[in-house]
């Protein structure tokens, strides 16, 4: 009998990411929203910059604008003509003199440089000068951070903090973004209960739920919860109709592999089809990804950390992408691993690990029932097939921040 390992047609990773990047296109309709509620969301259009930012010379300092020019001694008492605060409308610099001036205002007409008030002398008759000052010293160039009508982001930027003040800093009060994903997820399994219930003898509760739920809020998408589903074909074909016709895309946990129990597979290539099934990973080698009545379906394992891994690896790019979302791998880092390992496995495997004093050390029991893992770990090594891994090889290591929003 084949091993896990071995059993024909498994497709490696590589290939299924980009058979679920290429088989998912945006759908979902566009909407503006104010810009202090567009956190997180995915930008549906290219917005233009109608004013450049700064959109003047301004100083980077407290200090004193003046003419080069008019330095021809650097000993000279320099008279100060106006002061300005920022946020003012500063006048022409008088020849020969210099001007009050503070952080973020305008540089006045004339002026070529602000000198730092810590390299001057304050004197009644004005300021003398302790060093030397050169053309465009402190000065922050108009248009230097944004040109008058430059892209200030690209469509398919999920917006993050600095995103909102860039479109804030041009003026924008509110975004053309897509509309939330509405994300179906299915619990499959008669050994499912709800948190807040008894356990009954061979029952657990249903983790899974609130895992893919938690994941879905961190990428700011709706879920739609159709609950847990019977371990009957008939419940699973109703239950994949509902979740259909209520959303953009269906998740599902558990039944995709091949017992008598698991009724998904089944019934997902009744109601549409499956075209890709079984990937060459550990853990979560049991994922499918096909239609059901046109809506794009994803079937993840059952196994809580299974669902977790094989969610922020394939799932994810696959949903940030129907969301209308440019693909970015996630950073990976190079750290040495603070383990060995002699077993070859001929799967790709994700190990559970925590970075201790710069090395990455993973959690003694990597079963894919075993969510604590998850939870102690700060992201997860990536094992090649067919890798042995020595103490201090350089390890690829994904830290849970570049997968989980």
């Amino acid at each position: 009998m084949a091993s896990c390992d071995t059993q024909p047609g498994l497709i490696p990773f590589d290939e299924a990411l980009q058979r679920l990047l290429q088989g998912s296109q945006c759908a979902v309709e566009t909407e503006l929203v104010a810009l202090h509620e567009a956190a997180g969301r995915v930008l549906a259009e290219s917005p233009m910059a109608s004013v450049a930012v700064p959109p003047a010379d301004n100083s980077s300092m407290d200090g004193y604008a003046l003419n080069t020019a008019d330095l021809s001694d650097q000993n000279a008492v320099i008279p100060v003509s106006q002061r300005i605060p920022a946020g003012t409308a500063p006048q022409p610099l008088l020849p020969g003199s210099c001007a009050r001036i503070f952080t973020g205002a305008e540089i006045p007409p004339g002026a070529d440089a602000v000198v730092m008030q810590e390299n001057t002398r304050a004197l009644d008759r004005g300021i003398q000068l302790t060093q030397t000052v050169s053309v465009g010293e402190n000065i922050r160039c108009a248009g230097q951070d944004i040109r008058q009508g430059q892209e200030v982001l690209p469509a398919g930027q999920r917006l993050q903090p600095a995103d909102l003040g860039m479109l804030a800093s041009v003026g924008l009060a509110q975004v053309k973004v897509y509309r939330r994903l509405r994300v179906a997820i299915l619990s499959t399994g008669d050994e499912l209960v709800e948190p807040g219930s008894p356990l009954a003898a061979g029952q657990i509760y249903n983790s899974n739920r609130y895992i893919l739920t938690g994941l879905l809020a961190g990428l700011g998408m709706e879920p739609v919860d159709i609950g847990c589903v019977a371990d009957t074909r008939e419940a699973t074909l109703e239950a994949l109709q509902r979740a259909a016709s209520g959303a953009d895309v269906i998740i599902s946990t558990g039944g995709v592999s091949v017992g008598e129990e698991d009724h998904v597979k089944a019934c997902v290539e009744q109601l549409g089809s499956l075209s890709m099934w079984k990937i060459k990973i550990k853990p979560g080698k049991p994922v499918a990804y096909g239609e059901v009545q046109g809506t794009p379906f994803l079937g993840l394992p059952g196994n809580p950390t299974s669902t977790l891994v094989t969610f922020c690896l394939l799932a994810r790019p696959c949903l940030l992408k129907l969301q209308g979302a440019g693909f970015k791998p996630p950073l990976t880092l190079q750290l040495p691993a603070g383990f060995s390992r002699g077993r070859k496995n001929q799967r790709q495997e994700y190990l559970r690990v925590r970075v201790e004093e710069g090395a990455l050390v993973p959690f003694s029991n990597q079963s894919s029932g075993v969510l604590m893992s998850a939870s102690w770990a700060d992201g997860i090594a990536v094992i090649p097939p067919e890798t042995e891994v020595r103490q201090g090889d350089p390890t690829a290591f994904i830290p849970f921040s570049e997968l989980l929003f």
